[in-house]
């Protein structure tokens, strides 16, 4: 692995292929990529995907790991919680820990990109080419066939190393399946469930109409509206609503007088703050929320990152960075000392599929909490136990949230198995009324607290590891 006269090819330029460009050039390596879109930094571009991102502790590992976490901090905006709206306009807040100083970034997805190229483009043995369009890759001689989507003219170039990190519709996970040289196995699962983004502006002096210390949601049970904040003092709204059940879906707002009725309906104060809403609700798409899974990540010299091996939904706030840490991960095998990039890659594999796993069950799994939860008195209750047992024991314990979000020395699926675990014992506690709370807790009353809940935690984990059970 030190021949770094090898040519390596990353298809795709967005944010995990920009930060792979960026780590590879610093290693020495020489770097070409290819992207199917134009220059970001060039042309307004969305390709329908989210605009603003969540950027968090293990998003940030990678980004400092490459120098450029500065840069980053710069463009995004601190959220200590979310903020809850409900159906009577009332509001209560929930920060995201009981620690001080932890918080999730929002973070403009095309600025993010747009540092990540320059950064890159900074290496003399880096070149990044737009319009582009990958059709296929020979995985077994290392060929990858575009098309110049401006030109129309095909061609195809062999490199020594090829990256996908080419998004959920990966072009060379298809040629893993297409080519048929190995035993591929693939799902991709969506939930009823789609988004359409919408847009919160900013007030005439372009400073923010809601507070932008918050991630802000509308949950209604089974659909719900969030917001993250902007630089430009917006907002960036997304409702996810089920494309076909329910009084409305998408489905069937497709008028200006259902659109407006299901705003007054369900969230007034946010309809209040759209003064587009029918504009944009009829001209912006519908996105398709997925989970991709597959198995293996490589073949050869050939490797999916990002997700193109892992897509998830982004109720944990976690893809972008999941990605990021990919990136991490990969540099830490890479410093093993392995002797060819096969031996490289079926080594990151090893190591990080069972995270990436983890963290789509996850995103998952805080979908369902996001929208039927956070409004519920034992989820409020659970959630004020944990904000206390934080603040006062910040080095004892951490919630689920917190372990995922902000422990990025620990991995994903650890994070998961013990999150799980604290949950389903506090949650026991509180609905036995074995735990009893009250305002103004001393420390000695949580102390007594958190003591059963690590016995019970502990307990559930033995129980679970000797059922051989993933919780």
């Amino acid at each position: 692995m030190n021949n770094k006269n090898e040519s390596v090819l990353i298809i795709g330029a967005g944010l995990c292929g920009s930060l792979l460009a960026l780590r590879l050039a610093q290693r020495g390596y020489k770097v070409a990529v290819y992207e199917s879109r134009p220059d970001l930094r060039k042309v307004a571009i969305s390709a329908g995907r989210s605009i603003n991102l969540a950027l968090s502790d293990r998003g940030l590992k990678a980004l400092r790991l490459c120098g450029v976490e500065e840069k980053a901090r710069k463009i995004c905006i601190p959220m200590k919680g979310r903020l809850m709206h409900d159906a009577l306009g009332n509001t209560f807040a929930s920060n995201y820990s009981g620690r001080e100083g932890e918080f999730i970034n929002s973070i403009s997805r095309g600025d993010l990109n747009a540092l990540l190229l320059n950064e890159a483009e900074k290496h003399k043995n880096v070149t990044i080419h737009f319009n582009q369009k990958c059709k296929k890759v020979d995985i077994e001689n290392n060929i990858a066939f575009f098309i110049d989507e401006e030109t129309n003219e095909e061609f195809s170039v062999t490199f020594d190393v090829i990256f996908g990190t080419d998004g959920a519709g990966s072009v060379l996970r298809k040629s893993y399946i297409s080519e048929r040289k190995f035993l591929f196995s693939y799902s991709q699962n969506y939930l009823n469930h789609g988004y359409k983004e919408l847009e919160i502006p900013g007030d005439k002096n372009r400073n923010h109409q809601i507070s932008k210390e918050y991630l802000h949601i509308w949950p209604r049970g089974d659909f719900m509206l969030i917001a993250l904040p902007n630089m430009d003092g917006s907002f960036t709204v997304t409702l996810f609503l089920s494309y076909d059940e329910g009084e409305f879906n998408f489905n069937n707002l497709t008028s200006e007088e259902t659109i407006t009725k299901f705003f007054e309906q369900e969230f007034p104060d946010a309809l209040a703050l759209i003064p587009n809403i029918k504009e944009e609700f009829l001209n912006n798409p519908t996105g398709p929320l997925g989970t991709v899974k597959c198995a293996p990540w490589c073949y050869k010299n050939t490797l999916l990152l990002g997700d193109a091996a892992h897509a998830i939904v982004p109720f944990y706030g976690q893809g972008m960075n999941a990605s990021f840490e990919d990136v991490f991960v990969l540099d830490e095998i890479l410093n093993q000392g392995f002797e060819d990039w096969n031996s490289v890659f079926k080594a990151y594999q090893k190591a990080r599929k069972k995270d990436t796993d983890a963290i789509a069950d996850l995103a998952i799994d805080n979908f369902y909490e996001m929208r039927d939860h956070v409004a519920n008195p034992l989820f409020k209750e659970k959630r004020k136990i944990e904000m206390d047992l934080e603040k006062h024991f910040p080095n004892q314990y951490f919630s689920k949230y917190s372990l995922v979000t902000f422990n990025e020395h620990i991995g994903y699926e650890e994070a998961m198995k013990k999150g799980r675990a604290q949950d389903k014992a506090l949650l026991n506690l509180i609905a036995d009324d074995t735990v009893q709370t009250h305002e103004n807790m001393t420390k000695e009353e949580l102390k007594t607290i958190l003591e059963l809940v690590i016995d019970q935690t502990n307990e559930i984990l033995a129980k679970d590891s000797v059922a051989g059970l993933k919780i």
